[in-house]
């Protein structure tokens, strides 16, 4: 049975706990939950807050192109990916991933499979904001990104 993922673009914070019973209330079939929650760093001491801006309508779109196909690859029973925008101080959450599953494999590779795709195919940009109030500077795309991304390649 094909489950709909779950996937949201919002402003405020997520709880990862509600996320996680959202996935398992009432279900007898979950054997693994994986979750990876994407944070905020400061740079070592040097950033205010990381800007998230993103394309609307489209990075739904995108994000839910992913999920769904990460649940035809691997048997999962649900799967969730919540991605923040707007203004998100060091320490705070900016990306939840959670994939449940019979199976801790299925699971994990669901889940990583979404991080993978959502870092290098969702309309996002980030831009810094450093606590000597100089002028942000847009963030650039890592090549790590996209050789994580590749290893799923069919």
């Amino acid at each position: 049975m094909k489950i709909e993922p779950t996937v949201r673009i919002q402003a405020e914070d997520f709880d990862t706990e509600a996320e996680i019973h959202a996935l398992t209330d009432g279900r007898r079939d979950v054997g693994a939950v994986v979750t990876f929650t994407g944070l905020c760093r400061d740079e070592g001491g040097r950033l205010a807050a990381l800007e998230l801006e993103h394309y609307p309508g489209m990075a739904e779109a995108e994000i839910t192109r992913i999920a769904r196909e990460a649940a035809d690859r691997w048997p999962v029973t649900g799967l969730t990916a919540i991605h923040r925008h707007g203004r998100i101080a060091p320490g705070g959450n900016i990306v939840l991933v959670a994939a449940a599953s019979p199976h801790r494999m299925a699971a994990f590779e669901a889940a990583s499979f979404v991080m993978d795709f959502l870092k290098t195919r969702a309309p996002f940009w980030k831009k810094e904001h450093t606590i000597d109030g100089a002028a942000g500077e847009w963030v650039s795309a890592k090549d790590d990104d996209d050789a994580a991304a590749e290893r799923w390649r069919r």
